[in-house]
């Protein structure tokens, strides 16, 4: 609900900055009102966008396994985390955020079987600790998705703060651990 008081008090600030702006300047250019309230609406705007972009996750070179596939498929997860950061920054429809919320799933399923077919082909010494760790990321989001039925504002954000924090972390650390074993068996 806050995050929605927010969006709805800047919707009130723009609109009400961009009526001083067009009355004050049909009372001439010379009047520094519309011009003070142009500056604030800039600086509101650049705000607002600093704001919601770092709800956003982005790529950067650090999370690279160094396996094409695994490094697509990570950036395609990362682009459906966004669209449910979207989601709930706009407000968009319910049946947006059950599609994407399906997409999720659905792509880390496949990703994670991806990945597990790779470790399990390669004979990777960690895959059942690895394989694991999947399982129960699958059994938390799945469980927080059925939450979205009951609470759909506050699952969809728990859901999303766990998918973000679970991502980057599984990445940067599990992930890591068998990205120089699969290269040195020459996956690619």
């Amino acid at each position: 609900m806050g995050r929605n008081l927010i969006m709805l008090g800047t919707a009130i600030l723009v609109v009400s900055l961009l009526a001083i702006i067009i009355i004050g300047f049909l009372s001439g250019m010379s009047n520094p009102v519309p011009w003070i309230a142009l500056l604030i609406l800039v600086v509101v705007v650049l705000l607002h966008n600093k704001l919601v972009k770092r709800n956003y996750l982005s790529w950067k070179d650090s999370y690279s396994v160094g396996i094409e596939s695994i490094d697509s498929d990570h950036k395609k997860l990362i682009h459906l985390i966004n669209n449910l950061q979207t989601a709930i920054d706009y407000k968009t429809d319910k049946q947006f955020e059950q599609q994407t919320l399906a997409e999720v799933i659905d792509y880390t399923k496949y990703h994670f079987q991806r990945e597990e077919d790779l470790m399990e082909k390669n004979k990777y010494a960690d895959f059942v600790s690895h394989k694991a760790q999947h399982e129960i990321m699958i059994e938390k989001v799945t469980t927080l998705a059925r939450g979205y039925e009951n609470d759909e504002s506050g699952a969809i954000e728990a859901l999303l703060m766990y998918l973000k924090s679970w991502l980057i972390n599984h990445i940067n650390h599990t992930d890591q651990e068998y990205s120089g074993f699969l290269l040195s068996k020459g996956v690619k």
